[in-house]
């Protein structure tokens, strides 16, 4: 086919670009960073190639790969600065003033075939040269394009503040030269955490301030399109882990929300879950396993990690398609188990949880009460508080807890959920 379709309205060739900005962006940036070695200049080449895109796709078409044609474009605009005299006299003396090995040129680059150099990205974002403040962030914006505003929003930071550091993170990439490439063994474990923690929590992080739902399911997406690529590239435990976490989550992202409200794991029809998904998060979490050293408990080598023993714990959950039940024994030790190995506040409070259904709410009440002045604003702590004391019997102390949780609920469906509740105690 030639380059470009049928021409098309304005309205739908914006759409076509916002559809390819949404799902290439990271791909296609990754790609030109890892050529020039330059994260601002690879930004602004893809602006312009987008902002050109808004020019010429109503009239000329859009192209019939336009991840391709955006590719192709910001290439030659890179390369166009990286030639200018501006550039070269604006640079360091001896400062090479374009990557050592141009490769093809944009013509000759398949617009059906753009490696994925988004791995290579991450790790960059994870050098040790890098703030470990500014990594998640970084990572969230240069592999899922975000902007500094909504990532100023999820860290609570002033936007202006967030955009200085990426700024800061970016020139630190240029100008220690650090190379995109995924690294060696001895490199990795040190660096593969904060990794998997950025794709972590670009998943899981509370976009209802700044984003709707089709944006929060994008980024889903693209998290868990991540985690696997990684899983694939390293077949490291935790990387499968993750992998296998994301897609046990991501299966009964169909079923979490019914007619506004939002619907508790417990009582989710299992037939609106991903099946596929789940088989897919099953055998992930089995190859997982299969990399721990053999014997590793009585050898007191590592066990399961944060992101295995978390799959885990998905895995239990999800059995309740094929038996009908969940099985609240296991479910108790695996919680127990993560919070020896990450014991968060969010560990803590669904181990509280957990606890509460094999042993009574009383038990599980005191898990959280050591929680009390760790928790003044974590919306967690309040809405299990609630639902504990509720089932205890307690309602004046269940209404106040549940009060408090709704005030900290940004998001619309869990706030509703919590509501009902609430008045479902008089």
């Amino acid at each position: 086919m030639g380059a470009h379709g049928l021409s098309a309205t304005e309205d739908d060739a914006r759409a076509a670009l916002e559809a390819a900005v949404r799902a290439s962006y990271g791909r296609v940036l990754a790609l030109l960073a890892a050529w020039c070695g330059d994260l601002d200049l690879a930004e602004d080449a893809l602006a312009d190639a987008v902002e050109r895109a808004l020019r010429t796709w109503p009239a000329a078409g859009v192209p019939d790969n336009p991840a391709g044609w955006l590719h192709r474009v910001a290439r030659r605009r890179a390369l166009d600065v990286l030639r200018s005299a501006s550039r070269r006299t604006s640079r360091p003396l001896g400062e090479a003033t374009e990557p050592a090995d141009l490769g093809p040129g944009p013509e000759g680059t398949d617009p059906d075939g753009l490696p994925d150099r988004r791995l290579e990205l991450l790790f960059v974002c994870a050098h040790p040269a890098i703030d470990p403040a500014v990594r998640a962030p970084l990572m969230l914006q240069t592999v899922l394009g975000l902007d500094a505003a909504r990532i100023a929003a999820a860290f609570a930071v002033p936007t202006a503040t967030m955009a200085q550091r990426l700024v800061r993170a970016k020139r630190r990439i240029r100008d220690a030269r650090i190379p995109f490439r995924v690294p060696g063994r001895d490199e990795l474990g040190r660096r593969l955490p904060a990794v998997l923690e950025a794709i972590y929590g670009a998943y899981t992080i509370d976009w209802s301030r700044t984003a709707g739902p089709q944006v929060r399911e994008s980024l889903a997406v693209e998290a868990r399109e991540l985690a696997l690529v990684l899983a694939s590239l390293l077949d490291d435990a935790e990387a499968l882990g993750l992998a296998a976490l994301l897609c046990l989550s991501s299966a009964r992202l169909g079923a979490r929300v019914v007619g506004g409200v939002l619907v508790p794991l417990d009582d989710q029809d299992t037939g609106r879950w991903d099946a596929e998904l789940v088989e897919r998060g099953e055998a992930l979490l089995r190859r997982a396993h299969a990399n721990l050293a053999p014997g590793w408990a009585d050898a007191g080598l590592p066990g399961p990690g944060r992101f295995q023993l978390e799959a885990a714990l998905q895995s239990a959950h999800c059995a309740r398609a094929r038996t009908g039940r969940t099985d609240r024994v296991a479910v108790l030790r695996l919680h127990r188990a993560l919070v020896e190995v990450a014991p968060t506040l969010g560990a803590v409070v669904a181990l509280a949880a957990a606890t509460a259904h094999v042993e009574g709410p009383r038990a599980g009440l005191d898990v959280l009460d050591p929680l009390a002045a760790r928790c003044r604003a974590f919306q967690p702590y309040w809405a299990t508080r609630g639902d504990l004391l509720a089932h205890a019997g307690d309602d004046a102390a269940a209404r106040a807890a549940f009060g408090r949780a709704v005030d900290l609920t940004t998001d619309p469906p869990s706030r509703r959920h919590l509501e009902r509740r609430l008045a479902s105690l008089g």
